[in-house]
């Protein structure tokens, strides 16, 4: 097993494209991204309005979310350890991972084919426990950024420099961390904002409250770890001695979790991100 494992890549990992190290979780990004087409049609079309949105932008935000998520896993695949990929454990456990991504994508598009609630809906048992197995296979899809940041972390052949390589497996790492806390607790609530808004702004784009708390701002922040850091480890790679590196992706992860635990605690106590002037 552990020569498998440590055996040395056919070609640099750095030249590897997306399909080469995890051609599942590529092609299920792929295939994501493309079924934003017929959804822009679907909202273009239809003009049903669920809490003042069209119904169909929230299966456009987490089909960009979740396509962006497994195309920069399988980005990130480069850097397993030679072998990983082709076991049948972990190719079960990759194929269980986008199961879990296409129901939440396929129960999101569905609610909003019948204009109903996909989160928070808990009003019959039956819808409770919908909500329930979709919460587990949240758990379950995030737990891919664990998986690979340990992986990449126990792969001392990456060929990385240090500060990229401690920057990629942190990154993911936190993603799973502090996702699971953010995104757990907004689950056990009775909905995303904490307060009651009375004017209805929010921020562009984002649609985050700018009159009481919404914890969608820190679990944002929380699953873009694995870009954040990646980014940082970049340029500190560029721009730094190679122990200065290491240290500057330290210190950027410390400020990162306390971003998100500040951006979190201030949602919680109904506090909005951006406040309304």
């Amino acid at each position: 097993m552990t020569d498998i494992a440590f055996a040395p890549l056919s070609r640099p990992a750095s030249h590897k494209g997306l399909f080469d190290a995890e051609p599942l979780f590529a092609a299920a990004g792929m295939l994501i991204g493309l079924s934003l087409a017929p959804t822009l049609v679907a909202m273009a079309l239809d003009q049903r309005q669920f809490l003042g949105e069209n119904v169909w932008l929230k299966p456009v935000k987490f089909q960009i979310a979740l396509s962006l998520y497994l195309l920069t896993l399988a980005f990130f695949a480069r850097w397993l350890p030679a072998g990983l990929t082709a076991q049948r454990s972990y190719r079960l456990y990759s194929a269980t991972v986008v199961f879990a991504v296409i129901a939440e994508l396929a129960w999101i598009s569905g609610a909003a084919m019948f204009g109903i609630a996909s989160h928070f809906n808990v009003g019959t048992p039956v819808m409770q426990g919908i909500y329930s197995l979709m919460g587990l296979f949240a758990v379950l899809l995030t737990s891919a950024t664990l998986v690979h940041g340990i992986a990449i972390r126990r792969n001392s052949r990456t060929g990385l420099p240090p500060a990229l390589h401690l920057a990629i497996w942190l990154g993911l790492v936190l993603t799973f961390a502090l996702t699971l806390v953010v995104a757990g607790t907004m689950a056990s609530l009775p909905g995303h904002l904490v307060g009651t808004p009375v004017s209805g702004a929010t921020v562009p784009i984002m649609g985050w409250s700018r009159e009481v708390g919404d914890v969608r701002a820190p679990h944002f922040f929380a699953t873009h770890a694995m870009h954040a850091l990646p980014l940082a480890g970049l340029l500190a790679t560029a721009l730094l001695p190679q122990r200065m590196a290491s240290r500057a992706v330290w210190v950027f992860a410390i400020l990162f979790t306390i971003l998100v635990t500040a951006s979190f605690a201030g949602s919680m106590a109904g506090l909005p991100l951006i406040p309304e002037f």
